[in-house]
């Protein structure tokens, strides 16, 4: 037997004390992920679908099968997100998030979120301290496989919490924290897919040893408090949250 190692030294690389820099070359159907931002001390919520069924899966949430392609393209599979449940949650998604993009550049809201606003105290009390997007209300949401895309293509779409009475998984609800979404449950179980819900000071409830707190449901102009609760949250989980997702709390870690 002859070793010939001239064949590892042209097709492996060996970094180590002698690096290669340069740009990494990512083919067509690889995207890098969006920037997450970091939670605000307020946050404003547009529900963009309200599921009512028993339980909702997370194939319900993510199908698997025809989206397997896409994903190493968070915003190619983001498209996907629903579409068997609700076609139309992908659209709204978008038009909630382009609002935040909005009021980070300053320009003008939409109506329903001025309305919103004006009816919690007003847009430019607020607007400099709170988080626009988009929610999910579900019974109880996450049954199924432990597919974390059920979770990030939310947050991709600028997806800020899911509502619900209960979580089918710890899975499902762990994805939702790491990727810096509120998991939030209630008793209440009126909601509707428009209902705008105000959560003020959530970044205080987060800091704190709380995990009860009220928040405003803004309905046509009228506004209702509603009881909430961030429940068997760790502190860990807690400042993964407030960094906006598990990417950013270990860009933050000196030993990382």
């Amino acid at each position: 037997f002859h070793f010939d190692g001239e064949i590892y030294k042209k097709r492996v690389y060996n970094g180590y004390s002698s690096p290669i820099v340069q740009e990494l070359r990512l083919g067509p159907n690889i995207a890098d992920w969006p920037q997450m931002a970091e939670l605000k001390d307020n946050v404003m919520l547009k529900i963009a679908t309200a599921i009512y069924d028993s339980v909702t899966t997370t194939d319900e949430l993510i199908p698997s099968g025809e989206t397997s392609s896409y994903r190493s393209n968070p915003l190619r599979l983001a498209e996907y997100t629903l579409s068997r449940r609700d076609p139309l949650y992908v659209g709204s998604a978008k038009e909630i998030f382009a609002e935040e993009i909005r009021r980070r550049e300053g320009k003008q809201l939409d109506k329903g979120f001025i309305d919103a606003f004006d009816a919690v105290g007003g847009y430019d009390k607020f607007k400099d301290s709170t988080l626009i997007g988009s929610a999910i209300y579900a019974v109880k949401p996450g049954d199924g496989s432990a597919r974390e895309q059920a979770a990030s293509c939310q947050r991709v779409l600028g997806g800020l919490a899911n509502i619900a009475g209960d979580y089918a998984t710890k899975r499902y609800r762990s994805n939702l924290i790491n990727w810096g979404m509120l998991p939030l449950t209630t008793k209440h179980k009126d909601f509707k897919k428009g209902d705008y819900i105000f959560i003020q000071n959530i970044t205080d409830v987060l800091k704190s040893d709380s995990s009860d707190f009220k928040a405003e449901l803004i309905r046509e102009g009228k506004v209702q408090q509603i009881d909430f609760s961030l429940e068997f949250l760790t502190d860990e989980e807690r400042e993964i949250i407030l960094k906006g997702c598990l990417i950013n709390y270990y860009k933050g870690k000196d030993n990382i």
